[in-house]
C-alpha cells in the first residue's frame, strides 16, 4: 500500500467513525448538565444571591432588624469619615504586609531545607505541614496562655515580655504576626518545594562546577526558577492576611481598645452585634474592591519580574 492509499484509507475510517462519535458526545452532554447544574444552583443560592442582596442593603439604612430607607451613597461616603474604619485598614494593612513578608522569608528558607538531602526528610516535612491541619482557634488559645501566662515568666528580665504582651496597645499586633505566620509558613512551604523540585539538578552541578557560590546559585537559578511559585504563594499570603479574624479573636479580641481591630473583625462585629447591618455591608463592598485590587495589581508587578528574569 502506497502512502497515498494509507492517507485516503486512514482518512476514510476516520470520516466513517465522525458521525458514531458525535453522537456519543450529544448522548453524553445532558449527563455532564446534570453534573454541573446543581454545583452551579448551590454556588448562586449560598454565594451569589447573597452578594447581590448585600450591595442592595449597603444603600439604606437598614441595621439588621425593624425598617429601613434608601440613603444612596452616604454609608459609602460617611467610611472615609469614620476614624474607627480607617484605623482598622491601616491596622490591616500593616499586619499582611508585615506577615506576609516574614511567611514567605521564613517559608523559602525552610523549604530549600527540606528539599535538601537530609535524614528523615519526609518525616520533617510531615512536621512543618501540621500547623495548616490544626483549628486556629484551639492554637490561638494556647499562644495567648503562652505569651500572658509563659513568656512574662520566662522573659522576666526583658521589659517588653515582663507584662502580657497582649495588653501593650503598641505591641500586641506582633503576637498576632507571630500565631499567623506559625501557621501560614505551613502552606506555604509546601508551594515552594513543589517549585523547588521543579528545577533540574543539572543546572547547580553545572553551576558549582563554574564556582557558582550558593547566594550566586540561589539568585541566579533558584529564584527565577521558582517565580511562577512565588507570585502564588505572595498573592494567597497577602490576601489571606489582609482578611484576617480567627487569630485576633483568639488572642485579643481586637484590644487593647480598638488597636488591633482588623476589617474584618469590625465588619463582624458593627454588622452582627452594633446595629451597623447596612453600614459595616458597604464596608465589606468597599473591602472586597480593595482586595481584588491589590491582588490584580500584585499579579500584574509580579508576573512581569517573571518575564524580566
Amino acid at each position: 500500500m502506497t502512502l497515498t492509499q494509507a492517507v485516503r484509507s486512514t482518512t476514510g475510517t476516520a470520516a466513517k467513525r465522525a458521525p458514531r462519535t458525535k453522537t456519543r458526545t450529544a448522548k453524553a452532554l445532558p449527563a455532564y448538565y446534570w453534573m454541573v447544574w446543581p454545583a452551579v444552583i448551590a454556588f448562586a443560592a449560598f454565594h451569589t444571591l447573597p452578594v447581590i442582596v448585600g450591595i442592595f442593603f449597603s444603600f439604606t439604612n437598614y441595621a439588621g432588624y425593624g425598617a429601613w430607607n434608601f440613603v444612596g451613597v452616604s454609608n459609602y461616603i460617611n467610611l472615609f469619615r469614620d476614624d474607627r474604619v480607617l484605623q482598622a485598614y491601616g491596622f490591616s494593612f500593616l499586619f499582611a504586609i508585615v506577615a506576609t513578608i516574614l511567611t514567605n522569608a521564613i517559608s523559602l528558607s525552610i523549604a530549600m531545607g527540606l528539599n535538601a538531602k537530609i535524614k528523615a526528610r519526609n518525616f520533617w516535612r510531615g512536621v512543618y505541614f501540621v500547623p495548616y491541619v490544626l483549628a486556629i482557634l484551639v492554637i490561638g488559645y494556647v499562644f495567648q496562655f503562652i505569651f500572658s501566662n509563659s513568656l512574662p515568666k520566662i522573659l522576666a528580665g526583658i521589659p517588653l515580655f515582663r507584662d502580657n504582651i497582649l495588653t501593650n496597645d503598641t505591641w500586641a499586633w506582633t503576637a498576632i504576626v507571630a500565631l499567623a505566620v506559625w501557621q501560614g509558613c505551613a502552606f506555604a512551604i509546601i508551594i515552594y518545594l513543589s517549585g523547588l523540585q521543579t528545577i533540574p539538578a543539572e543546572l547547580y552541578e553545572a553551576a558549582s562546577l563554574d564556582g557558582a557560590s550558593a547566594w550566586r546559585q540561589f539568585r541566579s537559578i533558584t529564584f527565577p526558577l521558582i517565580g511562577a511559585f512565588f507570585t502564588i504563594n505572595v498573592v494567597l499570603s497577602l490576601k489571606g492576611y489582609l482578611q484576617v479574624f480567627d487569630p485576633i479573636v483568639a488572642l485579643t479580641n481586637g484590644g487593647p481598645g480598638t488597636a488591633t481591630e482588623s476589617v474584618t473583625l469590625l465588619i463582624f462585629r458593627g454588622g452582627f452585634s452594633g446595629g451597623e447591618f447596612a453600614y459595616q455591608t458597604a464596608n465589606a463592598v468597599v473591602f472586597f474592591i480593595v482586595i481584588t485590587v491589590v491582588s490584580l495589581f500584585q499579579f500584574r508587578v509580579l508576573q512581569r519580574r517573571e518575564a524580566d528574569f
